[in-house]
């Protein structure tokens, strides 16, 4: 597949040096993510819900032996799960969106000029 750049020659071409030194190139980048910063973002996300941090009070709460119900673990185990459930779902989606602009940024292109 090719894709078909038509570039704007008019007034934005004298500036164009001064515009370029603000874009490091001409690619295209959906995700999110990067592997690095992935699970602190992730959490960081996660913890701005309310009943993320919900479960979170529980499980700090259920840790002081006065007001212990559960055992920790236990207490411990639904935020894990869904905490797990919407990182494994946030990475996928972040992988497909990764390929995608791969596929995009390798394509051929064709540019058209004056």
């Amino acid at each position: 597949k090719w894709r078909i750049v038509f570039p704007n020659n008019g007034r934005q071409w004298e500036d164009w040096k001064q515009t370029s030194v603000c874009y490091s190139g001409n690619r295209i980048q959906t995700t999110k993510h990067t592997w690095l910063s992935f699970l602190p973002q992730n959490l960081f996300v996660q913890f701005h819900r309310l009943g993320n941090l919900y479960f979170f009070f529980l499980v700090v709460l259920n840790w002081f032996p006065q007001v212990e119900v559960f055992h920790r673990e236990i207490t411990m185990l639904p935020l894990v799960v869904v905490l797990l459930a919407s990182m494994i779902k946030d990475a996928i989606e972040d992988y497909r969106k990764y390929r995608f602009d791969k596929m995009i940024n390798l394509s051929k292109t064709r540019v058209y000029d004056k």
